[in-house]
């Protein structure tokens, strides 16, 4: 890990673009700073060209791997400290980009899954709102199962027309139709006794805003954005440690070590 009293923050972006600006938007409003020096120093590689996630998943196109490799090593040859990337289902990659780094990988899955055990004590049902190929590889799902936490997700039919609704946020539609669908889906999973809804997918938060609902709504996206100032800007051991570099006996960084992040 770089000495540096501020970490660089590079980012595998472009999954959605318009994801990735709402993300660097949202960094920069909550970074505590009064002048452009203040602000942290992040790269962006917003690679667009990464194929579709989902049918990738479905087996109807190629795998992302190769494309998320290449940002993630960009990003490190260009002096990022740690990586986050601006994608839930993306993260099915995970695995594939921590063995391609040697700088630490900031999962989007474990810290926004952290963040609704905090925001609802003793939680026991989860909404998710999510693409479809995060919620049928369980990327959630697995984590919450370690917690005690079950998870509620829609049914297939309503899961289908969320993924058009993604889309549609894609293609830039995000009117305020889009937007009541969404929470419309939300508030069926409140109906059925969720306790707090995770936006599991980095356009929801473009539609669905927290004041639409009874209960709390975590972003994902706020939550990376909020975590990589703390690693950027580790003020206290809680933070600091989690960039403790654990090595092997040759010296050599242990990727493996991070796989809790």
């Amino acid at each position: 890990m770089s000495n540096k009293p501020e970490q660089t923050v590079g980012v595998i972006g472009g999954l959605g673009p318009k994801a990735t600006l709402d993300f660097y938007a949202k960094l920069i409003n909550m970074t505590a700073a009064e002048t452009d020096q203040e602000h942290l120093h992040v790269i962006i590689n917003s690679n667009a060209k990464i194929p579709n996630r989902q049918n990738a998943l479905s087996g109807k196109g190629p795998s992302c791997a190769p494309e998320l490799i290449q940002s993630a090593l960009a990003l490190e040859s260009a002096g990022a400290d740690f990586l986050v990337m601006v994608c839930n289902t993306a993260h099915v990659y995970e695995t594939h980009i921590r063995e391609s780094i040697n700088i630490p990988f900031i999962s989007i899955i474990r810290e926004s899954v952290n963040h609704c055990l905090k925001t609802v004590p003793g939680l026991k049902r989860v909404g998710l709102l999510g693409a479809t190929g995060c919620i049928d590889s369980n990327l959630y799902q697995d984590h919450f199962d370690h917690a005690g936490v079950d998870c509620l997700t829609l049914d297939r039919a309503d899961q289908n027309d969320c993924m058009d609704l993604v889309y549609q946020i894609k293609a830039n539609n995000i009117d305020f139709s889009v937007s009541l669908q969404m929470e419309k889906y939300a508030q069926s999973l409140v109906d059925r006794g969720a306790e707090v809804i995770l936006a599991a997918c980095t356009e929801i938060p473009l539609v669905l805003q927290d004041d639409f609902l009874t209960i709390p709504l975590v972003n994902s996206t706020d939550v990376l954005a909020e975590s990589a100032i703390q690693y950027a800007r580790p003020t206290s051991p809680e933070h600091a440690s989690r960039f403790v570099y654990t090595t092997h006996k040759e010296g050599i960084f242990n990727k493996n070590q991070f796989a809790h992040l």
